[in-house]
């Protein structure tokens, strides 16, 4: 006669199966696997930003890369005045505008550079935005331009959000980035001063 498992039996082993699902859960630690996934894709995308303006300089006769007076484009020296975009929108002197607008590589985008002149077309069909998803003026993750014009240099700035890819981790690529900012990831051919962005997130 076949015998079944008792109440008490089930009971024990949907226990130790909790138990175990728990401890799987610590150790492989989800949110900080999505966390370095969208560190990853920052690190990406600002490499892929800094590879595109260096080609359109390299291949334009007199580059534009913005302009004091103009969207996107500060003094470094000074390094206050910046665009950064938040995935749906960006945000510069209070405006939002929409993304499809402001993620073009025409000259009108977040990074008011004209790939689309260069001869053979633009190296990105889009500029990127930040993989977080925030939409909201105030958001802590977003994609940072700043540059100068006469000098024809610029960085592009990312936050990082895991403890691997953040100041201090493993994979730290903050304060490892060549950059003066031992806080963000910063990417670009001239660097602002340390002291000049203490705040450059936060502030917002």
């Amino acid at each position: 006669m076949n015998k079944g498992f008792t109440l008490l039996e089930l009971l024990i082993v949907i226990a130790i199966l909790a138990i175990l699902a728990s401890a799987a859960a610590v150790v492989l630690n989800p949110g900080e696997i999505l966390r370095k996934g969208r560190d990853s894709s920052r690190v990406t995308d600002l490499n892929s930003i800094r590879t595109a303006i260096n080609y359109y300089i390299a291949n334009t006769s007199s580059p534009v890369l913005g302009s004091n007076s103009s969207v996107g484009c500060t003094d470094q020296t000074t390094g206050y005045t910046y665009t950064h975009i938040a995935n749906a929108g960006v945000f510069i002197g209070g405006t939002t505008s929409s993304a499809s607008t402001t993620r073009t590589v025409a000259g009108a985008g977040w990074i008011p550079v004209a790939l689309s002149s260069l001869t053979g077309g633009s190296p990105l069909v889009a500029w990127p935005v930040d993989p977080s998803g925030a939409t909201a003026t105030s958001a802590s993750r977003y994609y940072a331009y700043l540059c100068n014009n006469a000098n024809a240099t610029f960085t592009v700035f990312a936050d990082m959000e895991s403890s691997t890819y953040a100041r201090g981790g493993s994979g730290d690529v903050e304060s490892t980035d060549g950059g003066n900012i031992a806080t963000v990831y910063e990417m670009g051919t001239a660097f602002l001063a340390a002291s000049t962005t203490a705040n450059f997130y936060s502030s917002e």
